[in-house]
């Protein structure tokens, strides 16, 4: 279940965002919001460059705090600005999403991870009701 989340988020959900809220421009948008993937780039400085287990949320640099701060700045700028810094928060957020999968299922496995307490917080929140 994961996994159909991840990828239906970071692929799937931009088309509907884009055909919702963007009906006549609405095939530019999502491509403005699946360029946004390319923030992935930063998984290359990381080594192991791909790591299945690896919560990315304030891991690695364009997945940082400084960079979502800038992310949101972006909301406040005009278009397209402001689409690809929802999308790059969309971004994010989904990645969050894949860590709070991987948390839940092991929770001493992120024990290192920056976003831990985070991950804790909103876990307790959430599933522990």
């Amino acid at each position: 279940m994961q996994h159909f989340v991840h990828y239906f988020l970071h692929f799937g959900f931009p088309f509907l965002i884009a055909f919702f809220f963007f009906k006549k421009e609405w095939k530019k948008v999502a491509l403005i919001l699946l360029a946004t993937m390319l923030v992935d780039i930063d998984h290359l400085l990381a080594t192991p460059i791909f790591d299945p287990h690896r919560c990315s949320f304030g891991f690695h640099p364009l997945h940082s705090y400084y960079a979502m701060g800038v992310y949101f700045f972006l909301l406040f700028l005009k278009k397209p600005y402001s689409i690809i810094g929802f999308g790059l928060l969309l971004h994010i957020l989904t990645d969050f999403i894949d860590c709070l999968f991987m948390y839940n299922a092991c929770n001493s496995c992120l024990e290192n991870v920056p976003a831990k307490g985070i991950l804790e917080t909103i876990s307790r929140l959430l599933f522990q009701l």
